[in-house]
């Protein structure tokens, strides 16, 4: 039996608030609603993996135990473009080959945005 990931969810406390951004950032639109509760936005180009925004109780606390990696062919002017929409700038990560920017989305929950590494 093989696995496929068809939808990352993102806990948070104000599902359509946070679809406006994902929208923008990612280029996705709502997909299916239930409510003001749960929305599922899927990629514009048809890509395969939706994102699942869950209302819950409470801010985020801590470091997110799962986040999503986007590829960018020109990571430095997506970061800036990601933090004009609402995001925020964590840290730069490098190593020989290979960088990535962790940003946070505005409600906190840390994404990564690295350089095309085919």
């Amino acid at each position: 039996m093989a696995l496929t990931a068809r939808m990352v969810t993102i806990d948070c406390t104000d599902p359509v608030g946070l679809a406006k951004f994902w929208s923008e950032a990612a280029g996705y639109q709502i997909k299916w609603r239930h409510e003001d509760e749960f929305l599922i936005l899927a990629p514009t180009d048809g890509g395969a993996t939706n994102i699942g925004l869950q209302r819950v109780a409470g801010q985020r606390s801590g470091k997110n135990r799962v986040h999503i990696d986007w590829e960018a062919d020109d990571r430095a002017a997506e970061v800036t473009r990601l933090v004009a929409l609402g995001a925020t700038l964590v840290a730069e990560h490098g190593t020989p080959g290979f960088a990535w920017s962790v940003l946070a989305d505005p409600e906190g929950n840390e994404f990564c945005v690295s350089d095309a590494h085919g």
